[in-house]
């Protein structure tokens, strides 16, 4: 792979680039219509990991996306700067690195459902377990079926980006190529005809079978390479934002979980210190400051800085494996502090992520999503089937789901696979709250007021 098609400035859906500006870049640009996008917006109510918490400070998925963005935006601006002097790059500067990583880093969770991965778990469930799932996929190609059965955020925020937000548009948002090649962590789709490629990159997918062909036209774009039907190596600033993700989500859920009571401070301590790489240093810095909270915070931005500084030297360190596709592990795994960041891991799945009101807001999630998937897909299928001889309940419902979703005049289309997707793009977008609130009205368990 080579860095100049790696960084393109063509956007899908439009038959040339933008004038190029002074004032604002193609990938600035990016970075800006994400920002502005409801998808976006719609994350200031999906949960991070504390499922709707009343603290105004814990985060949602807003915050830790912003925040991800900003670690995202110092790697890519760090590597840039080496790669560009590595490679003498001429048309190319460390910022061009820094907003591709920063735009993808802050789009990286606009796919996920509500309630987080349990939500993704969720909608899995359903359609391997009930009747009405299993009826639905009964007709389709494998292909197709693991699309729902293993349901993916990843792959719906590239649906998200390039078709649901701005469906009029060809390329939907019309993101640049090297924007929606660094936002793909796992560049493959559901099914495989051939086993998956060893790696990270393929432990999971990065599109539906909907959304293949304008995939393979990114990859095209970017120079990616085809390893397998359906597979392509990853694009190598994925590398980053994937980094980047990582980095905050360890360091700051132990945070969140200080802020909550259920670590307590010298936990934190014990496992944030480490990471600082001058620990007395950061003892005497501590010293000075009169509230636990300050110094976890003092901690964690310490601890940030450092793994940002790791990661970036990592990346450098195996560039040539990466451009080549010769890379299959996480840069995380292989710095200095690896054994520090995966004491961090092992702490959120033993303590945090398993702690009570986790646990009991993340199961109502499964019978808030399961309950409307039965009631929608029940619905469009039983209208698309049927016709006006349809139940009444389904003839009522429909009006429920947007137009966006079903078609002008709320006629479900006949493609079976693409009436699956429709409902699953409407469910998955929901915010926390409003899930919970339709779930509740459809149930009867509380009624609309005036």
């Amino acid at each position: 792979m080579d860095w100049n098609p790696l960084l393109s400035r063509i956007r899908p859906g439009l038959s040339r680039p933008h004038p190029a500006s002074e004032a604002r870049t193609d990938f600035q640009r990016d970075f800006d219509r994400i920002v502005f996008s409801s998808a976006f917006r719609r994350l200031q109510d999906k949960t991070q990991v504390f499922p709707l918490s009343q603290s105004d400070y814990i985060r949602t998925r807003l915050t830790h996306s912003l925040e991800v963005s900003s670690v995202g935006r110092s790697l890519g601006t760090m590597v840039g700067d080496c790669v560009i002097r590595r490679h003498n790059l001429k048309d190319l500067y460390p910022q061009d690195f820094g907003a591709v990583v920063a735009a993808a880093c802050l789009a990286h969770d606009i796919g996920n459902p509500p309630f987080g991965h349990a939500g993704e778990d969720a909608i899995r469930l359903w359609f391997a377990t009930s009747a009405t799932g299993q009826t639905a996929l009964e007709a389709l190609p494998k292909s197709q079926r693991q699309d729902f059965l293993r349901f993916e955020g990843n792959a719906q925020g590239f649906r998200i980006i390039t078709r649901l937000q701005s469906p009029d548009n060809r390329g939907g948002m019309q993101l640049t190529c090297a924007l929606l090649g660094a936002f793909t962590k796992y560049p493959r789709a559901a099914w495989l005809s051939v086993p998956a490629p060893p790696g990270v990159a393929f432990h999971k997918f990065g599109f539906y079978q909907d959304d293949r062909d304008l995939f393979a036209e990114v990859a095209g774009q970017l120079g990616l390479d085809q390893i397998a039907p359906d597979a392509w190596r990853r694009h190598p600033l994925a590398w980053l934002v994937e980094a980047a993700d990582d980095i905050c989500y360890r360091i700051i859920d132990v945070e969140d979980a200080f802020r909550l009571q259920q670590l307590r401070f010298e936990e934190v301590r014990t496992l944030l210190l480490p990471l600082t790489g001058a620990a007395e240093q950061a003892e005497r810095k501590m010293a000075h400051l009169t509230r636990p909270r300050e110094r976890i915070e003092y901690l964690r931005a310490k601890a940030i800085g450092a793994i940002i500084d790791q990661a970036h030297q990592c990346f450098m360190d195996h560039e040539d494996a990466i451009l080549a596709g010769n890379f299959s592990g996480e840069l995380l795994d292989e710095i200095p502090a690896a054994a520090a960041m995966q004491a961090l891991k092992e702490c959120g799945e033993t303590r945090i992520y398993i702690s009570r009101p986790v646990v009991e807001v993340e199961a109502a999630g499964f019978e808030v999503l399961g309950g409307l998937l039965e009631a929608f897909v029940t619905t469009v299928n039983d209208i698309a089937d049927r016709g006006l001889a349809a139940s009444s309940k389904s003839r009522m419902l429909i009006h429920l789901i947007p137009e966006q979703f079903i078609g002008p005049g709320r006629c479900p289309v006949a493609d079976r696979y693409r009436r699956l997707l429709s409902i699953t793009d409407f469910v998955s977008g929901m915010t926390d709250s409003y899930a919970v609130s339709l779930f509740k009205k459809l149930t009867g368990i509380s009624l609309p007021t005036g």
